[in-house]
């Protein structure tokens, strides 16, 4: 089934601001927030805790299974917005648009530290943010032209973000539509 609603992963550095840029887009545009660390957890889609990181093992390929399973991303109608910190695991076919928040390194650290993070959990995602690794991840495992990098400094950035995706999901209707028209 050709999907009506596009797929889409905000993705970054944890701290960045996914949760709160998904809960936001899912409020504006009716499409539904799937929280990979939610359905990791629910599902089952783990081996087990990480006591040093505070977190659980994902067990990738149980993951997508669930999300097959479900039907939830592959051959479903479409509109999920994923909120996750990686995207390489994903199939590209069941995403239509990648989004890459990326922060000032200092305030990702104050927002880090306030979550309580240990300091080699904190350090390392400092290290992936200066090294743009995910914007990099996304690069290699998406086409270019729907990979996109945003910042979230401040909380207006959400807002902003915001209304760029959703300009961006109207411009992918219209271009599906015509395509349809066209077939």
């Amino acid at each position: 089934m050709p999907r009506t609603q596009p797929n889409i992963i905000i993705t970054g550095t944890p701290g960045v601001g996914k949760t709160s840029h998904c809960e936001l887009l899912v409020k504006k545009t009716g499409l539904k927030h799937l929280s990979i660390n939610r359905v990791v957890k629910e599902r089952g889609c783990h081996e087990g805790w990480d006591e040093e990181y505070k977190s659980w093992i994902v067990d990738e390929d149980k993951l997508l299974d669930s999300l097959e399973e479900e039907d939830e991303l592959p051959s479903g109608g479409g509109g999920y917005v994923l909120d996750w910190h990686a995207c390489d695991l994903f199939p590209p076919s069941w995403i239509d648009l990648v989004v890459v928040l990326r922060t000032q390194t200092t305030k990702l650290y104050d927002r880090l530290k306030t979550r309580d993070y240990a300091e080699r959990k904190l350090q390392e995602n400092l290290d992936s943010e200066i090294m743009a690794l995910l914007i990099e991840e996304a690069r290699e495992g998406f086409d270019e032209e729907i990979v996109v990098e945003l910042r979230s400094d401040e909380v207006e950035d959400i807002e902003e973000n915001v209304g760029r995706i959703q300009k961006w999901i109207e411009d992918w209707k219209k271009q599906q539509q015509q395509q349809k028209e066209g077939s």
